[in-house]
């Protein structure tokens, strides 16, 4: 809307860890209602959802620590900012999701072993509908929060929560069949839902680990920015034919929500110190307006038509003028 002001990074910190901590309060609560109902019920589906929650809790809370210490500015023993520390915050949720799988498949298994008939299935169906309700809004409040923060941690919170709606939507419907099953059929044996369901659970839980590994080991690796982002910075770069002569060592990364760039440019040898200066604060500031705190850094070298084969890919010359700058070089240094 015209007039209104863009979000400071302060204001956006603040969206940040407000997220996080209503994801905090929301997995307390059902913590709590599952361990209560699954231990009174006698249900592993149910406590296997608890142990969910309670990594989602721990997760929530390390989400919430994360997106604070981001948010501090660069100081002298971190020059670069505190953005990794929500990437970091990622490959620990995700090796806290594994840990829970592996409980949860243990747990079924004895289950199996030692089946239990679970009482008054209709309580597990009950809080599992509150579950799979309360974690969807949340879930969807954090992905809209960290679409327009651009934050990890918070991405990989919701993803948590989202997989949580699921697993409870699977654990509900166990419950429910070995409910109305009783009604219909009291003399079928179908508690071994409960058990199955579990294992579903935990196999989707190993899904969702996985996903959540691969995103935030990219940017700990500092692998480029995605190919699309990569071309809009190009283009930036290209859209300057008319001042520089080339580019060359392209290189992104990303760090939190922050964006490094850094490159190199060819302008030409007559150019002043201060005229090549003000180009590169031109083309760091187009950049900018493209993603907002990203960190740019270009170097300027001059054009002595001598293409390196570093320098082919983002040559502007064409052979004619590449012969003259060359020729001219020549000129000089007679």
């Amino acid at each position: 809307m015209a007039g209104e002001a863009e979000p400071t990074t302060r204001d956006r910190n603040r969206t940040k860890t407000k997220a996080a901590l209503l994801s905090v309060l929301s997995n307390g609560t059902l913590i709590v209602l599952k361990v209560a109902v699954g231990l009174a019920i006698g249900s592993v589906s149910v406590l296997s959802e608890a142990i969910h929650s309670a990594m989602d809790l721990l997760a929530s809370l390390i989400a919430f620590v994360a997106v604070r210490t981001s948010g501090k500015p660069a100081d002298r023993e971190h020059p670069f900012g505190h953005g990794k520390a929500e990437n970091i915050s990622g490959a620990v949720e995700a090796l806290l999701i594994f840990l829970a799988a592996g409980w949860i498949l243990y747990e079924a298994a004895w289950k199996f072993v030692r089946p239990e008939p679970v009482r008054t299935p209709l309580w597990g169906v009950a809080v599992m509908l509150l579950s799979a309700g309360t974690n969807a809004a949340v879930s969807r409040m954090l992905f809209r929060v960290s679409g327009e923060t651009e934050s990890v941690a918070l991405e990989a919170d919701g993803w948590h929560l989202r997989t949580d709606v699921w697993t409870s939507a699977g654990v509900m419907g166990s419950l429910g069949a070995i409910w109305i099953g009783g009604i219909l059929f009291p003399d079928l044996n179908l508690h071994w839902l409960d058990p199955a369901a579990a294992v579903a659970v935990a196999l989707l839980i190993v899904r969702a680990a996985w996903r959540l590994t691969v995103q935030s080991t990219r940017d700990l690796m500092d692998t480029n920015l995605p190919p699309e982002e990569e071309r809009r910075i190009r283009d930036v770069i290209e859209n300057r034919k008319d001042i520089i002569k080339g580019y060359h060592r392209f290189r992104s990364r990303r760090s939190g929500t922050t964006r490094f760039v850094d490159f190199h440019i060819k302008v030409d040898p007559a150019m002043t110190v201060e005229r090549s200066h003000k180009v590169g604060e031109e083309i760091s500031e187009a950049i900018r307006r493209l993603f907002a705190g990203a960190n740019v850094t270009i170097h300027v070298e001059p054009c002595d038509g001598r293409c390196a084969r570093r320098c082919i890919s983002g040559c502007f010359l064409d052979e004619e003028e590449r012969l003259r700058i060359r020729a001219t070089r020549a000129r000089k240094e007679k």
